[in-house]
């Protein structure tokens, strides 16, 4: 899929951030301390090549990662400046708090961080749910952009057949 763009000069407001503090999920950004504990995370429930990139967005300064989180748990992420500057990603949310705002209420407090670090636009590389990012941030494809910044990029073999001699 194409990249898309993103004015971040005219944001939306979120309609989820208020409802989740109401349920006691904060969004916040993250500390130095959860480094290791959050691209642990994103490994396990998304990809090692996400963790990476979290392990990136942690070693700034300020973190340009931020989290969910309810009672201790840590219930989804999204970072910027990870893989290049201006790219709003990796981000994703746990399985079993999906479908509440969580994702949404991410993505736009990355985004204002974005806008508070002095951009003024935001790329969104190698996007998933498109639909979404076209609809809530009235974002626009960028042409000719796929594969990318992605191109060429090593990715983890597949496991190979158990020898069975």
């Amino acid at each position: 899929m194409s990249d898309l763009l993103v004015r971040l000069y005219d944001l939306p407001v979120s309609e989820a951030e208020p409802r989740l503090a109401a349920s006691g999920i904060t969004i916040r950004r993250a500390l130095p301390p959860e480094r290791g504990l959050i691209a642990t995370w994103v490994e396990q429930h998304f990809h090692s090549l996400w963790a990476s990139e979290v392990a990136v967005a942690m070693s700034q300064h300020p973190m340009t990662t931020w989290v969910a989180v309810k009672d201790g748990e840590l219930l989804g992420f999204a970072c910027h400046d990870a893989t290049a500057k201006g790219f709003f990603g990796p981000t994703g949310v746990a399985e079993s708090a999906r479908g509440q705002g969580v994702g949404e209420a991410l993505l736009l407090a990355t985004l204002r961080g974005m806008r508070e670090a002095g951009y003024a636009y935001a790329v969104i590389g190698d996007p998933g749910p498109v639909a979404f990012y076209l609809k809530r941030l009235d974002a626009m494809v960028i042409p000719k952009s796929s594969p990318g910044i992605y191109r060429g990029m090593l990715r983890p073999a597949a496991p190979s057949p158990a020898n069975t001699d």
